[in-house]
């Protein structure tokens, strides 16, 4: 089979296992749960940070696909992830998009913020989300989000609050080494690693220069912000597959 598989993966609050999202890309698309959410909720919380998850995406990229070079589509945090992941298995990564994936601190403010909390102030903030979870996607910028309760509500119901406190840590603990934009560098000289915006949270994303001059691709979608894929799934999908096929994968139509 020469199709390239996808493989989303998400970011700080939500999995991307919803159908939503999923029927928009082919049926060879993969969207692991991070180890504290859905299934893997209950998992020891000394194993929710970034790389124990690049490890675990290995697991799943492996059980679904062998040693099939796939499309990796991480989002925000997800982002994170799918860098650390390309860094270990370069071979294993036809493409790599980055959707506004955290490349600085800057990009990782709200992490920042939760990284701080104690573990009752990090329950209580998910619990006052969860009693408006249409504020909380329409104060995230999503436009239409009254449209998506139900959709928010799983989302939020996807981790417990300690699962987004221990990946804010570990996300501020990642991006704040000097060393990681120079791992991101030395990436992008090895794997085509795309760079996909919504153009209301553009501005907002700390892509360095030399990172937008060496993507294989910049997309800035219309209209759109962070959490692209809830406010129009079809556009998102449409938009990831575009920039890989432009340079010759074999892709899914």
């Amino acid at each position: 089979m020469s199709d390239v598989p996808f493989v989303l993966v998400h970011g700080l609050i939500g999995t991307l296992q919803h159908d939503e999202v999923l029927r928009h890309f082919p049926a060879d698309t993969l969207a692991p749960p991070l180890l504290g959410y859905g299934p893997h909720a209950g998992v020891d919380i000394h194993d929710v940070h970034l790389e124990r998850q690049a490890e675990h995406l290995h697991a799943c990229i492996t059980a679904a696909f062998g040693h099939r070079p796939v499309v990796l589509v991480g989002h925000s945090v997800g982002g994170v992830v799918a860098a650390l992941y390309a860094l270990r298995h370069p071979a294993r990564v036809a493409h790599l998009v980055s959707v506004e994936g955290n490349f600085t601190l800057r990009d990782a403010f709200w992490s920042s913020r939760v990284a701080q909390m104690t573990p009752q102030a990090a329950d209580d903030m998910l619990l006052d989300i969860r009693q408006d979870p249409v504020g909380w996607l329409a104060g995230s910028g999503v436009a239409g989000a009254e449209r998506m309760a139900d959709l928010a509500m799983r989302l939020l119901d996807d981790q417990p609050a300690s699962t987004i406190r221990a990946m804010a840590r570990s996300v501020v603990e990642i991006t704040g080494q000097p060393a990681y934009l120079q791992r991101l560098h030395d990436l992008m000289h090895d794997v085509p690693v795309h760079l996909l915006a919504g153009e209301r949270t553009r501005e907002g994303w700390d892509v360095p220069d030399w990172a937008i001059a060496m993507a294989a691709s910049f997309v800035e979608l219309p209209d759109m912000g962070h959490m692209m894929m809830l406010e129009d799934a079809p556009a998102f999908a449409a938009a990831v597959r575009a920039c890989c096929r432009s340079l010759g994968a074999p892709l899914p139509a």
